[in-house]
């Protein structure tokens, strides 16, 4: 899975100017992006997936991952279906999947596969900022995990571990894959 942020971003965020956290902070980048996209169900870098699915009889496919950029090949039943050109028969592609035009997806057992491209060629700002967050507040609470409060020279502080989780979890919410696999 690739990282949803950059050191340097990390970096610049919370302003620190020294490499003394450089490794830790890389590897924190790395465990909080496998967290986003293994907790969201989907990758956000593009790749390329082919799918063997089911016919339902149907003339759209959506595809198990999004937004769908291209499609190199979609076979119905062993025939080849071209792209459409203009008003004519084929595939379309749209960004949670294909349209048929001229076709149809009949029902059968594993009769349709499409090999394709999805992703984002730059993580969306929203979902690095997430992971900057995320990272910043891990990083932050590397010496306090687990504490609520704590009096020093007669003065309170208290730690709160949940207020960035909490934006982090509205910023990505809508990312969620529901698309079925």
């Amino acid at each position: 899975m690739a990282d949803l942020t950059t050191l340097a971003d990390v970096k610049a965020w919370n302003n620190i100017t020294v490499s003394t956290y450089d490794a830790s902070l890389t590897a924190l980048i790395t465990a909080v992006s496998t967290a986003i996209q293994n907790g969201l169900g989907r990758q956000f870098a593009s790749a390329s997936y082919t799918e063997t699915r089911d016919g339902q009889d149907t003339a759209g496919l959506m595809l198990a991952n999004y937004p769908v950029t291209a499609v190199s090949s979609l076979t119905i039943d062993g025939v080849a279906i071209p792209a459409a050109v203009g008003q004519g028969a084929g595939y379309i592609v749209h960004q949670f999947g294909v349209s048929l035009r001229g076709y149809s997806a009949p029902r059968g057992v594993k009769n349709v596969v499409v090999s394709y491209t999805a992703g984002y060629s730059t993580v969306p700002e929203d979902i690095g900022q997430a992971a900057i967050n995320l990272v910043s507040l891990v990083h932050a609470s590397r010496n306090t995990v687990g504490v609520r409060s704590k009096t020093l020279g007669g003065e309170t502080i208290t730690y709160t571990d949940t207020a960035i989780g909490k934006i982090a979890r509205v910023e990505l919410s809508h990312y969620l894959k529901v698309v079925p696999t």
